[in-house]
């Protein structure tokens, strides 16, 4: 029997098991080790009345080939149902359903001729091949460029400075034509957006997956933050937790970039320093549980910057409410810094903000229908893709010998989230192995 140290896996959000799944299809011995006391990252749930809710909103588009073959792997493909996406926009106290092309040409805020230039924009992002072609424009550049003045001013400028902030002036036209790209590319055949849930959550599917990695051999440990990678002339050598050292062969950390340069005090300036420039957003989620629904649309984006959220997620026009006992489940979304006001709210402080702009949204809307609320804070949740992204990017080999980095920051020209960390996961282990065979 071979006493040969594992790999490590820094990390058990959906990047973390798929690297540990990845491993041991391939035969590797793989440790798993995740900070907090459960697994899924920013998937991560919690409870109420019984029931199972993502702390952060989630879905998945019907083209997302990654986690799906790998729901498929585990024999789970009968749980991914197939939901519709209805989006709308609030804009100067109204309510515009975006559920097809031909809302977006009822669009009166915006001349006809943006309205048929923004649609034309939209397809032609769905032919983009050349992403590195935008690494130097601005989203608000190419957006004006493709889709008009104003529908820049009602649709997108509202939505790059909400989610944005400070940042929105320097996002990089890659980001935005690829969300385009990915919303575009879920509509069914009628034009309606048709995305994925999976039944109990994603909780269920990290539980599932985990089980599937013990019964193959993988340790996971909970509650065991990493505080350090451990290195020797140019090695990896093991990491450091509260109760010791483990040794390893390997180590791939799937935190987000900004923990794991500081796991590694070792790694080289150069590799450091263009790293140490990519900035990220922290995001604020209000969940509130309502008796009633609040609207017809799954996700409301609000095109008002006075609002302290960027976007009503009415995640039950989405999974059924009888899931969740009847209740109607809501987030309010808020990307943030860390030094932002609301990020320190409790969530009766987060509720008592929120309420009043859901009367003005909703006349019908009543403080008494919230059941329950709760909320959920995160530092590290959307890397800041700027112009000249792609140079500061770091490679997933760093250069020390052993050590991997898989983290969100690394996602390109994707955006972060489920599909691309299993996505980029599976294939960096694969990358990995086979460098080492030659």
């Amino acid at each position: 029997m071979s006493h040969e140290p594992p790999t490590v896996v820094v990390g058990g959000g959906f990047g973390g098991l798929a690297a540990a799944y990845e491993l041991v299809r391939h035969g590797e011995p793989c440790c798993l080790l995740e900070a907090s006391p459960e697994l899924g990252g920013l998937a991560g749930t919690f409870e109420f009345d019984g029931v199972r809710l993502e702390k952060f909103y989630h879905h998945w588009f019907n083209h997302d080939r990654a986690i799906l073959d790998l729901i498929a792997d585990l024999g789970l493909q009968d749980r991914v149902t197939v939901n519709p996406g209805d989006v709308g926009m609030y804009y100067a106290n109204s309510v515009f359903r975006l559920r097809s092309p031909l809302d977006l040409l009822r669009l009166g805020a915006v001349p006809l001729v943006d309205r048929v230039r923004t649609g034309l924009m939209a397809l032609r992002a769905r032919r983009i091949r050349d992403w590195q072609a935008l690494d130097q424009i601005t989203a608000a550049e190419w957006l004006v460029q493709h889709g008009g003045r104003r529908a820049f001013e009602v649709i997108w400028e509202p939505l790059l400075r909400g989610k944005f902030g400070k940042y929105a002036d320097q996002v990089s036209a890659i980001w935005i034509g690829n969300k385009l790209k990915l919303r575009g590319s879920s509509r069914s055949k009628s034009g309606r957006d048709e995305l994925l849930y999976y039944q109990g959550g994603f909780g269920a599917l990290a539980d599932a997956l985990a089980a599937d990695l013990r019964m193959k051999g993988v340790e996971i440990r909970l509650a065991r933050p990493v505080t350090r990678v451990l290195t020797e002339q140019g090695h990896v050598t093991g990491v450091r937790i509260a109760d010791g050292v483990i040794p390893a062969r390997r180590v791939i950390v799937t935190t987000p970039l900004p923990i794991a340069l500081r796991l590694v005090p070792d790694l080289p300036e150069a590799y450091r320093q263009p790293a140490e420039q990519i900035d990220h957003l922290a995001s604020v989620c209000l969940i509130l549980v309502l008796e009633r629904s609040l609207s017809q649309s799954y996700w409301l984006n609000v095109n008002d910057p006075r609002f302290p959220f960027v976007a009503v997620i009415e995640h039950t026009r989405f999974d059924d409410p009888a899931n969740y006992n009847g209740a109607h489940v809501v987030y309010l979304s808020r990307y943030t810094t860390t030094d932002d006001a609301m990020y320190a709210m409790s969530s009766d402080q987060l509720r008592d903000a929120c309420v009043p702009y859901l009367k003005r949204m909703f006349p019908d809307f009543q403080p008494d229908w919230v059941r329950l609320h709760f909320s959920w804070r995160a530092e590290y949740t959307q890397p800041i893709v700027t112009r000249g992204y792609t140079k500061l990017i770091p490679d997933h080999k760093t250069p020390i010998a052993g050590l991997w980095f898989c983290t969100m920051a690394q996602i390109w020209p994707e955006d972060r989230g489920t599909n691309y960390a299993v996505s980029y996961a599976r294939q960096m282990v694969r990358e990995m192995l086979d460098a080492e065979t030659g």
